[in-house]
């Protein structure tokens, strides 16, 4: 539960933020009555230019050159008042008033087109990652299916994460990873992996030789890579294989989260036997792969998920820990279950996503 103090200071918090518009005309109202109520020969200069520059950071062109003409305004104002208007030292404070709301126009206008760039490369980097990660079916047989991608917001960089839902002749075959690296070169490995991980799943046998196939493709990948990109492309990941008949499911796991079982309020987390590393570092450690069964009964829902959800922090950096938030809850389905997580992380930081977040859930219906 959250301490009173902690919350009034989150609840000041938002109101700053909620109010932060307001600060520019603030500055002006303060810089008058500063000016106003002492010496003519003290000034409010700084309040004055404080103004519109903070405006060009905050709001919108017209609000900027509102800002200046206001700054301009009570500057002229109070230096007719004291009768320094003619005077060098109030011309030149004058002046500087003047400079200062010009150059705030200015500056107003890099940021946003700077951040039109940055919004634009946002998009495209989104959109090609998107086009990457296919569309899963709401249902295969007997289990009901749902995921989840959401993006962080913090720049322009995006995330290595990725998820895949396959009916192949040996059952239905998931995977969810996480490349380490952003932007296009992670979106590259994302690529490769969903491109074997979809073939492998139809032709191999066991997770274990999937596991061999994507640790191939990505070592070769990595090896075309060139200076500090060469240490990325690597992936954790999860593999899982629920068979067609049976009330189990088989699971590899290399270095990824551990995957949280859910059944009649209580949630179970699927820790592999012995840790392994992430795909594409084998060389360091051979011979790691263990395939783990574990029981999946009808009703129950296996949840995948990527590092954004379990390291995502509030203000007193504390993690988010899905386990305790969804024990002795129970879910129509998994929608409702992914659903409430969102709302849950959301709520934990603040709206403060500072990570991609992938998460797939799969609940085993009758029949």
């Amino acid at each position: 539960m959250r301490a009173p103090g902690a919350a009034r200071r989150t609840t000041v918090g938002r109101w700053f933020l909620r109010h932060l518009q307001l600060l520019p005309v603030a500055l002006l109202v303060g810089g008058v009555l500063f000016d106003y109520n002492t010496s003519g020969h003290v000034s409010g200069e700084a309040f004055y230019t404080a103004a519109p520059m903070t405006a060009a950071a905050l709001l919108s062109l017209r609000a900027t050159i509102l800002a200046g003409i206001g700054a301009c305004a009570a500057d002229v104002a109070l230096l007719t008042h004291f009768g320094f208007i003619g005077k060098p030292g109030g011309q030149s404070e004058l002046a500087a008033v003047v400079t200062v709301s010009a150059f705030a126009i200015v500056v107003n206008r890099l940021m946003y087109y700077s951040n039109v760039r940055l919004q634009s490369a946002r998009r495209i980097a989104l959109a090609v990652q998107r086009a990457v990660l296919p569309r899963l079916p709401a249902t295969i047989g007997p289990l009901r299916i749902a995921v989840r991608y959401q993006a962080a917001v913090k720049d322009a960089q995006i995330g290595g994460d990725l998820y895949s839902v396959q009916d192949t002749p040996y059952g239905v075959r998931c995977l969810v990873g996480d490349v380490r690296g952003k932007g296009m070169g992670a979106v590259k490995v994302v690529d490769v992996a969903m491109g074997v991980f979809r073939e492998a799943a139809e032709e191999e046998p066991t997770l274990v030789r999937i596991a061999a196939r994507l640790e191939r493709a990505l070592v070769r990948e990595k090896e075309r890579r060139t200076g500090p990109e060469r240490a990325e492309g690597f992936v954790t990941g999860v593999l899982v294989e629920i068979p067609h008949r049976g009330g189990e499911l088989r699971l590899v796991n290399r270095g990824h989260p551990a995957p949280l079982l859910l059944h009649a309020g209580r949630v179970r987390c699927a820790e592999p036997s012995e840790p392994a590393l992430p795909l594409g570092l084998a060389e360091l450690a051979a011979g790691q792969d263990r395939t783990e069964t574990v029981p999946f009964p009808t009703g129950a829902t296996l949840l995948l998920y990527t590092d954004g959800l379990n390291e995502a922090r509030n203000r007193a950096g504390d993690f988010y820990d899905p386990a305790a938030g969804l024990a002795g809850r129970d879910f129509p389905g998994p929608d409702a279950l992914l659903d409430t997580l969102l709302t849950e992380v959301s709520r934990h930081t603040g709206g403060r996503i500072t990570d991609d977040m992938a998460l797939l859930a799969v609940t085993r219906g009758s029949g």
